[in-house]
């Protein structure tokens, strides 16, 4: 059990990152369920969340802009008073392009969100969680992708590299918070049935793909939030700066 703790999730209304809003609930935690857009969905899952007897608050904010990162935090502020864990879970692709069809708005807003996002967000919860700022410690799982080792080529490079830069920052930060109470690893999700391929323009890509997984299928939301879940508890207390592949052998 969290006793209490408070988890910030972002994109948290949908996919792995409302699955694992479910799961932290069930095990305790407090959960701050960020959405950027889609109020209804955030709404939803917190329902489902309070409904089932736990406690969660939906949380507006585009962790691609300053503002919505600066007002998610400060949401948690005020509704909880304390952060103990963060999972880094907003992120977006886009459809399938090479490399050389990519425009700069694109390029850049993929890694506005990806990275930057996660790696402010991360800054956010260190100031509050570290012993070093007064803090009780916590742990930040970062969601990272099996793109980031296969390159995704045809379909969406620059997505890969996105999540190649989470890797090293997830490295890069557990290394530098290790002493200040903060664990931060990541998770790698291989092929999961979630509606993040519809949004990419390839709604049937998971089953389109099951037969090259040597698992044979592709992974729930559900699963990989049990790795995420893992990786936030005291059952994990000494991992810091690993990356679990979630991929059915991908």
């Amino acid at each position: 059990m969290s006793d209490g703790r408070v988890l910030l999730v972002t994109g948290g209304s949908r996919g792995i990152g409302a699955a694992v809003s479910f799961a932290a609930a069930r095990e305790g935690w407090r959960v701050a369920v960020n959405y950027a857009v889609n109020r209804q969905a955030a709404e939803d899952v917190v329902r489902l969340v309070t409904g089932a007897g736990g406690s969660a608050l939906a949380v507006q904010g585009d962790v691609g802009t300053e503002d919505g990162i600066e007002a998610i935090f400060a949401a948690v502020d005020s509704a909880f008073g304390r952060l103990d864990g963060l999972v880094n879970n907003a992120g977006i692709v886009g459809p399938p392009q090479r490399v050389d069809e990519i425009s700069a708005e694109r390029l850049e807003r993929m890694l506005r969100v990806n990275v930057a996002g996660s790696i402010r967000c991360a800054a956010e919860a260190v100031r509050r969680m570290s012993t070093r700022h007064g803090g009780m410690g916590g742990a930040i799982v970062n969601l990272s992708s099996m793109a980031a080792v296969l390159g995704s080529p045809g379909q969406y490079v620059e997505y890969a590299a996105a999540k190649g830069a989470i890797d090293s920052f997830t490295v890069g930060l557990a290394r530098e918070v290790a002493g200040e109470g903060i664990r931060v690893n990541a998770v790698r999700p291989g092929i999961i049935d979630t509606e993040i391929h519809a949004s990419g323009g390839l709604p049937d890509r998971a089953r389109d793909l099951a037969s090259s997984i040597p698992l044979k299928r592709p992974g729930a939301a559900g699963e990989v939030a049990d790795a995420i879940l893992y990786l936030l508890s005291d059952k994990a207390t000494y991992v810091t700066g690993a990356i679990l592949n979630v991929s059915g052998g991908r």
